[in-house]
């Protein structure tokens, strides 16, 4: 009955979530991220006063890669953990989706520049183009706050090949009160900076509140562990910066 309750909180929050954002999904946020996408690395690295390559480096820890694997890439941005996987493991397929032609323009060239090749589609995460059981593994990274990450998740777990890993990378909500909240004082500062100094256009400058409300109703790392466990992944594990601002998690689909 406790798995029952638990998915279904669960399914009622994730329906909030969407009730609250549907028109930001839908209609701003491929706005935002056609003004943002020719200095969003920058921006990242300017907001987490230069931590960024550090939470990368982090990440990529917790990722397991071998020779001939094939590897997807959702919601890839500008192809920062695509190109990095390939630092890995030259011989990787990697396959990269994200719905912002702008934000794949970009990192096909970026790709193009350091000599790697990425196979980069245009679609949408919730309902991704590839056959049941195609992957090995399949990152997902500082995009589920703007997603049905259930339905993403469970999107997923199906392209994965059985004995695949999920690994996944975003800003959390803190499960600690005080954290939580200086971390939101922390971002509306840093969003008003960024903006600043990038020269951002209107369709960011109107998003600065969502992305702090976004995060307020999203989950702490232990809840999306517990998400990733209802959804049916296995070996579910976690590691956390900062308090539980940043979060990884790495998630078996079953064998």
């Amino acid at each position: 009955m406790v798995n029952g309750v638990r998915t279904n909180q669960f399914a009622i929050r994730e329906n909030n979530r969407e009730q609250k954002f549907d028109h930001v999904w839908n209609e701003e946020l491929n706005n935002v991220f056609a003004d943002v996408a020719k200095y969003y690395d920058r921006a990242n690295h300017v907001a987490s006063l230069g931590l960024w390559n550090w939470f990368r480096r982090e990440f990529l820890s917790t990722i397991d890669v071998s020779t001939g694997m094939k590897a997807l890439d959702v919601c890839s941005g500008t192809n920062a953990i695509g190109l990095a996987l390939l630092d890995k493991q030259p011989d990787l397929e990697v396959w990269a989706i994200d719905r912002s032609v702008a934000m794949q323009e970009v990192g096909q060239v970026t790709a193009k520049k350091q000599g790697k090749h990425i196979e980069s589609i245009t679609g949408d995460a919730h309902s991704l183009p590839f056959p049941d059981n195609h992957f090995d593994i399949v990152t997902l990274q500082y995009a589920s706050r703007h997603l049905r990450i259930m339905d993403v998740s469970s999107e997923i777990q199906r392209v994965l090949k059985p004995g695949g890993y999920f690994y996944h990378s975003d800003m959390l909500r803190p499960g600690n009160s005080t954290i939580e909240f200086m971390y939101y004082a922390y971002l509306r500062v840093c969003l008003t900076i960024t903006a600043v100094i990038f020269h951002s256009g209107s369709a960011a400058l109107n998003c600065r509140d969502y992305f702090i409300n976004a995060l307020r109703m999203f989950y702490s790392a232990n809840e999306f562990s517990q998400l990733l466990e209802q959804l049916g992944y296995q070996d579910v594990s976690q590691k956390t910066l900062l308090g539980g601002m940043i979060g990884f998690h790495k998630a078996m689909k079953a064998p």
